[in-house]
């Protein structure tokens, strides 16, 4: 509990097939019923590499519950989810300033060094266990860079080597949300997809080489040889990091988080569930709405911040492809109350680079409707469900149905190559999970 002010506060731990700390899981059925609560947060981080800084993150979140609570008859408990999840560590955490931390990032982003750093190492190695060689030799070519197509396809290999799962691992089974197979970013041509993904980086005003003109008018894109391209390899291995833990978000879920929240339907049927996710914490927690039991009618609101997933999950018919449907069509009906989804147009790392590491491979030749076609719900919010609403920061949340909040005024600070991603410690965003699940307002 420590490190989290807020009261009952209780943790829930997943590794990564999704089994529960049972003792944890025990404690906060025991509790929920002793506390006589009749609300129960749960919040789930996404990217992230420890404890603290997930108990960062939801102090800081959690902290003006209290004083925002309108009637003092709620008896309000809060939860954190902690799952194996992975973080660069070039990246913004949420719970810092983040002023601050866009003008350090922004520092770093200005002498790029794309090597494999001691820290990001282990925390791969932690993540991918069983892969120390793969994880030495990426960290070679990353050092050396060298000026050759070759190397460009190996590391590719390598990359997609250190992410692989068995045939039969539930996160493939958990692993798409509007499209099959493995994204082309792993299997298209390695040297243009490092292409790509360096111009992203320069776009997001990260990935400038010392010296270099950033103004494309005054120097080609990509003249000079390909040295420059490694940037686009190092952030090739982040993306396919961050594809591994979409996986791995959809197994907790669905085999974690979901059957715990059926066995509160029994254990305290009384409470309300709110639950809440960040990133691919979002998705997260939609995927355990597909996991819980068919007669469970316990989760009372979902609100989903910055969510890191096709924002065509929850539709019944996809635009490009009537035939199919969202991998979570349906799966708002479990909820009693609204599933919420808040953007932000500040969010580069939604905004440009999930949709560069969506497309599938052998979609099309061009990126014409790439944004469109594999779009971030974090980013646009819900798209293709019928009588889904979309209200701005401040507007009251409806009772029912899908509703996308733009939260641009809010979530705007950060800096490259994550943007306003993880700037979600508001108020205002506070408000929203209160009003969304209607919490000490009935």
């Amino acid at each position: 509990m420590a490190g989290v002010g807020v009261r009952p506060y209780w943790e829930l731990t997943f590794d990564a097939d999704g089994d529960v700390e049972r003792r944890q899981r025990d404690a906060l059925l025991a509790g929920a019923v002793r506390e006589r609560l009749t609300d129960l947060v749960v919040f789930s981080h996404g990217w992230n590499n420890d404890r603290s800084m997930a108990t960062r993150l939801y102090t800081r979140f959690f902290e003006p519950f209290p004083e925002l609570l309108v009637d003092g008859r709620a008896r309000v408990g809060y939860v954190g989810v902690l799952w194996p999840a992975l973080r660069f560590t070039d990246e913004p955490i949420p719970d810092f300033d983040p002023s601050s931390q866009a003008r350090a990032t922004a520092r770093a982003a200005a002498a790029p060094e794309p090597e494999l750093t001691d820290s990001l190492r282990r925390q791969l190695a932690v993540a991918f266990p069983g892969r120390e060689v793969v994880l030495d030799r990426i960290a070679q070519l990353l050092a050396e860079r060298p000026d050759a197509r070759s190397a460009f396809d190996e590391f590719a290999r390598l990359v997609r080597e250190l992410i692989a799962v068995p045939e039969d691992s539930p996160d493939l089974r958990y692993g798409a949300d509007s499209g099959d197979g493995t994204p082309g970013m792993l299997t298209d041509d390695a040297l243009e997809v490092c292409e790509v993904l360096t111009a992203a980086l320069r776009s997001a005003g990260a990935g400038v080489w010392p010296g270099e003109a950033v103004d494309a008018e005054r120097q080609p894109l990509f003249g000079g040889g390909l040295t420059r391209l490694w940037n686009g390899a190092h952030e090739m291995l982040r993306q396919g990091g961050y594809y591994a833990m979409k996986r791995r978000s959809g197994t907790v879920g669905r085999l974690g988080l979901g059957p715990v929240l059926g066995k509160l339907a029994d254990g305290a049927p009384a409470v309300r569930v709110h639950l809440v996710g960040h990133s691919f914490g979002a998705r997260l927690v939609s995927y355990a709405l597909s996991g819980m039991p068919s007669g469970a009618r316990n989760v009372k609101s979902v609100t989903l911040l910055q969510g890191a997933f096709s924002h065509y999950t929850f539709a019944a018919r996809l635009p490009f492809d009537r035939d199919r449907s969202g991998a979570l069509n349906g799966v708002q009906q479990r909820i009693d109350g609204p599933l919420v989804a808040c953007h932000s147009s500040h969010d580069d790392a939604l905004g440009t680079f999930y949709p560069l590491a969506s497309k599938m491979a052998g979609d099309a030749t061009s990126f014409l409707g790439l944004f469109d076609r594999w779009g971030a719900i974090g980013f646009h919010g819900i798209q293709a469900v019928d009588g889904a609403r979309r209200i701005r920061l401040g507007e009251a949340v409806p009772a029912a149905g899908c509703v996308s909040v733009d939260a641009s005024a809010v979530v705007r600070r950060g800096g490259p190559p994550a943007g306003a991603h993880s700037d979600i410690c508001h108020p205002e965003l506070a408000r929203v999970v209160l009003e969304a699940g209607r919490i000490g307002r009935d």
